[in-house]
C-alpha cells in the first residue's frame, strides 16, 4: 500500500526517556508479574522458592496425545527448583508457575516442550523462563511459531543458550531473549553481547541456588544465567507495565553493564 494511502491511526506513545538501571528497575520487586518456568518441576516448599502460584504437568492423554493438567509442586531432578530460586532472589514478589516438561532426569520430549510452551503462551504469562533447548530440527518451525505468537501477545520468552557449541532452539530465534553466562558474582550485573546470536550474559558460574530437600548448593551453566535475566525482566515489567517485548529488550540493552551510563551522568536517552 502506498504511504499516501496509509490510514491515520492514533496510538499511545510509550516514551522510554532516560534509561539507567535505576530507571529500569529501581525500587521494583516483580509484584504482579506472572512468570512461568518450563522445566523439571519446582519444589514449592523450599525456603529459597517460597511457594508457587500454580503447578502443571504435561502428560499423555487417552488418545495418545499430550495434555496439561494440575499437579503437585514437586521436582525429581532439581533443575527447575534451582531456576525458580534464582528468579525469586531477583524478583521476590513475582508470581511463579511451574510447567513440568522434563522427566525425572533433565531430558524430555520435543512434543512435551511444544505442548507446555503452547499452554504457557495461551495463559498469557508475562515472562516464560526456558532454561532448556532442543537440537531437534524437526521441532524448529513449531517452536519458532510459538515464540512469534508469544512475542505478539506481549509474552516474553527468556531462553538459555546451549552449553555446548551446537545449534539448538528456541534461544536462536530473534523473538526471544537469549542468555549465556559470565563469572561475575553480582546477580544484577549482566552484559550485552554485540556479536549474536546470544544477546546477553548473566551470572552463571557458582550460582547459589535451591537444591532438592531444602538444601542450598552452588551450580554453573547457562541454565542458571537465564533466570537472572528472567527475574530482571519481571522487575522491569512490574515498574513499566506498558513495555512491549521489543521495548523490554531495548531497555535490557540500554541498562546493561557495558552499555549504560552511570546514574547521574545522564544515562542513555531514547527520544
Amino acid at each position: 500500500m502506498p504511504a499516501s494511502a496509509m490510514p491515520e491511526e492514533r496510538f499511545d506513545v510509550s516514551p522510554l526517556g532516560t534509561v539507567t538501571p535505576d530507571w529500569a528497575w529501581g525500587g521494583a520487586n516483580g509484584s504482579g508479574i506472572r512468570v512461568c518456568l518450563l522445566d523439571s518441576g519446582v519444589e514449592a516448599d523450599h525456603p529459597l522458592v517460597g511457594g508457587l502460584d500454580g503447578a502443571v504437568d504435561v502428560i499423555a492423554d487417552e488418545d495418545g496425545g499430550l495434555k496439561v493438567v494440575p499437579t503437585d509442586p514437586v521436582d525429581n531432578a532439581g533443575h527447575g527448583t534451582a531456576c525458580a530460586s534464582v528468579i525469586r532472589s531477583v524478583a521476590p514478589a513475582a508470581l511463579l508457575t511451574s510447567v513440568r516438561v522434563l522427566s525425572s532426569g533433565k531430558t524430555g520430549s520435543g512434543a512435551a516442550l511444544l505442548t507446555g510452551l503452547g499452554w504457557a503462551v495461551e495463559q498469557g504469562f508475562d515472562v516464560i523462563n526456558m532454561s532448556l533447548s532442543t537440537t531437534r530440527t524437526d521441532f524448529r518451525a513449531a517452536l519458532r511459531d510459538l515464540a512469534d505468537s508469544a512475542y505478539f501477545r506481549r509474552c516474553v520468552i527468556v531462553a538459555s543458550a546451549h552449553n555446548m557449541p551446537v545449534h539448538s532452539y528456541p534461544w536462536r530465534f530473534p523473538s526471544v531473549i537469549s542468555v549465556a553466562s559470565h563469572d561475575n558474582p553480582d546477580p544484577m550485573t549482566y552484559y550485552y553481547n554485540p556479536a549474536p546470536p546470544v544477546e546477553f550474559y548473566a551470572r552463571g558460574v557458582r550460582v547459589p541456588v535451591a537444591g532438592l530437600g531444602g538444601r542450598r548448593i552452588l551450580t554453573t551453566g547457562n541454565s542458571f544465567a537465564t533466570p537472572h535475566i528472567a527475574g530482571i525482566c519481571a522487575l522491569i515489567l512490574s515498574k513499566h507495565r506498558w513495555l512491549t517485548p521489543f521495548q523490554l529488550k531495548s531497555v535490557l540493552y540500554l541498562a546493561a553493564e557495558n552499555v549504560a551510563v552511570p546514574d547521574g551522568d545522564g544515562g542513555a536517552r531514547v527520544d
